[in-house]
C-alpha cells in the first residue's frame, strides 16, 4: 500500500500522541493543556485582549474567560485597563507566572525529545523543513476559495 495514503491519519495520530504525552508531563504542574497554551501564548503576546488571546490559543471565548478568571485568582495573570479603550482590558503575566511558563517550555522540550528519540539531528531538521513547507502549502490553499462542483 502507498504510504502517502495514510499521511493524514498518521499526522493526526502523531499530534494526538504528542498532546497526550505533554498532558502527562503537565500533570506535574497541575495544569491542563488549555491553561498551558494560554500562558505560553500570553508570554509572547502580553498586552492582548481576552478575545485575541482566545484566538491565539484556539480556545472558545467563554473557555478563555474561565481560564483567565482562575489564573487571575491564582495570581498568574493580571488584567489591566486598556489606555485606548476604557471598556477593554489588556492581559499580562505576573512575576509568579514566569517560572511556570519556563517550566511549560521545558516540558514541551522534553516531550518533543521523547517523540524524536532515535531520529538524528539532521533528520529532525529535514523533517521540520518539510513539515513547514507542507504547512505553508496548506495555508495558501486555505486562503483560496474552495472547489465548486
Amino acid at each position: 500500500m502507498d504510504q502517502l495514503r495514510n499521511f493524514g491519519f498518521l499526522l493526526r495520530d502523531v499530534s494526538r500522541l504528542h498532546v497526550q504525552r505533554f498532558e502527562q508531563h503537565a500533570k506535574e504542574l497541575a495544569l491542563t493543556l488549555p491553561q498551558c497554551k494560554t500562558l505560553a501564548k500570553l508570554e509572547a503576546n502580553e498586552g492582548v485582549s481576552q478575545a485575541r488571546l482566545a484566538e491565539l490559543a484556539e480556545l472558545e471565548p467563554m473557555t478563555m474567560v474561565r481560564i483567565l478568571d482562575r489564573m487571575e485568582a491564582d495570581g498568574l495573570v493580571e488584567r489591566r485597563p486598556d489606555p485606548h479603550d476604557r471598556r477593554a482590558r489588556q492581559l499580562y503575566l505576573t512575576d509568579k507566572a514566569r517560572p511556570l511558563v519556563a517550566e511549560i517550555w521545558r516540558l514541551a522540550d522534553e516531550t518533543r525529545g521523547e517523540l524524536f528519540a532515535g531520529v538524528s539531528l539532521r533528520d529532525r531538521k529535514q523533517f521540520m523543513a518539510i513539515l513547514a513547507r507542507i504547512h505553508a502549502n496548506g495555508q495558501a490553499l486555505a486562503a483560496q476559495p474552495g472547489p465548486t462542483r
